[in-house]
């Protein structure tokens, strides 16, 4: 054909410019993708900082609980003085150590979120 059809370079020219939209937008999804998974990370690092401390706080109602049944009558033997607080000291030593660990996680900051590499 000799000449070109005006119509046609038209359309060309709208397919072309419609790609480029199409690309605008996989970029932005991607985009968004990333501040997703990066939120995801830090509701699931706050999840396990108030996992923590909900099992010290469990630990430590356990460990009342242990010492209410042996002071008052749980068994039909009384516990003995030394017997009461070597248990108060273990449920002491793990609430500290829950606590310390919870405090070095604040202090050193939530692990470094990598993501993951564009597939292509």
């Amino acid at each position: 054909m000799p000449g070109k059809n005006p119509h046609l370079t038209a359309l060309e020219l709208h397919k072309q410019l419609l790609i480029a939209e199409s690309e605008l937008n996989r970029a932005q999804l991607a985009a968004d993708i990333e501040v997703l998974k990066a939120g995801v990370h830090t509701i699931t690092a706050r999840a396990g900082t108030y996992s923590t401390i909900a099992s010290s706080v469990a630990a430590l109602m356990a460990g009342v609980a242990a010492l209410k049944l042996g002071k008052f009558g749980g068994g039909e033997t009384k516990q003995s003085w030394p017997s009461a607080l070597l248990k108060g000291a273990g449920v002491v030593s793990n609430l500290w150590l829950a606590l310390r660990s919870q405090n070095r996680r604040r202090r050193d900051g939530p692990a470094p979120y990598t993501a993951d590499p564009p597939r292509p």
